[in-house]
């Protein structure tokens, strides 16, 4: 069983026992990263409980033989794409993928992606929209899922989403006029109407 294969099995079942989900788990170099993930999100104390397990449960049985940084995270909004069960999760959503140099269909594509297998993922792609292509997984070299914000506020409208305030009689300003009255006032005299 690889080292990888063996951390899985620790702790998978303490992830579950928080009632989270392990989205992803990477050995990268001598960081061990753990990404647990819950539907409406994760909090602090979901990751720091879950971390005190992880690490104790590590030390307890030591799977990897060297020195290594545990890090236990959620995936936030955007979210690392590697694995078959990734893409499958990902069906629906917007991703921007990457592919290695010298793919001959091209190198970076965005879109939503309708399908996957384990081989495989389908993206609609939004630039030639209404053309799609099949990628094989080992033909990606990063992928990830994108989080679409809303339409940018149109130039001269409200600033940072806030409704524009709509004048009321209350709210609007009395505007004084100023009229000259002939009939006694010296040319520097003025009567000022509201």
């Amino acid at each position: 069983m690889s080292v990888s294969a063996r951390v899985r099995a620790l702790i998978e079942p303490l992830v579950a026992a928080e009632g989270l989900e392990l989205f992803d788990l990477e050995q990268a170099g001598p960081v061990l990263r753990v990404t647990v993930d819950r539907e409406g999100g994760v909090s602090i104390d979901d990751i720091t409980k879950t971390t005190r397990a992880i690490s104790r449960a590590l030390d307890e049985h030591d799977p990897i033989s060297s020195s290594f940084t545990l890090e236990v995270s959620s995936p936030g909004l955007e979210r690392v794409l590697r694995t078959p069960a990734h893409y499958a999760w990902a069906v629906g959503r917007t991703v921007a993928i990457k592919t290695f140099p010298n793919h001959p269909v091209g190198r970076r594509f965005a879109g939503t992606v309708t399908g996957s297998t384990d081989t495989t993922v389908t993206v609609a792609l939004d630039e030639p929209l209404g053309e799609s292509i099949t990628l094989n997984l080992g033909e990606i070299e990063k992928a990830r899922t994108t989080f679409v914000w809303g339409p940018a506020p149109k130039p001269g409208g409200p600033k940072n989403g806030a409704k524009a305030a709509k004048n009321t009689p209350k709210d609007t300003p009395k505007k004084s006029k100023v009229k000259k009255d002939a009939s006694n006032a010296s040319p520097k005299e003025e009567k000022v109407q509201s």
